[in-house]
């Protein structure tokens, strides 16, 4: 997923360097995009950010000098607000599920 916004961003930013230089703006052929695969990336990042906080939150623990607690709280709250985004589009999914489940034939 973070592949994905990249190249999202470098298309906008040489559209805009395009746009500056008064050259031709070029759209690139975008390839299909499986929705599982990107959920499924999207559900890894999320996990693997959680083990990276809890590894450095038990290297703290273990007085490992080369870990500071500023590097734990910020790799938590990184881990946190992941985790809650995903919960909210895992929430939004199952409410656009329950709509469409719900429309008349």
């Amino acid at each position: 997923m973070i592949e994905m916004e990249i190249s999202k961003v470098l298309s906008q930013m040489r559209a805009l360097s395009g746009e500056i230089q008064g050259q031709p703006q070029v759209q690139p052929v975008a390839s299909p995009v499986n929705f599982g695969d990107v959920l499924r990336q999207s559900i890894d990042a999320v996990n693997e950010q959680q083990v990276v906080a809890g590894g450095l939150a038990a290297k703290f623990e273990s007085g490992d000098a080369n870990v500071s607690v500023a590097e734990v709280m910020i790799s938590m709250q990184k881990a946190s607000l992941s985790f809650q985004a995903m919960n909210e589009v895992r929430n939004r999914l199952v409410e656009a599920y329950q709509q469409v489940m719900n429309m008349p034939i």
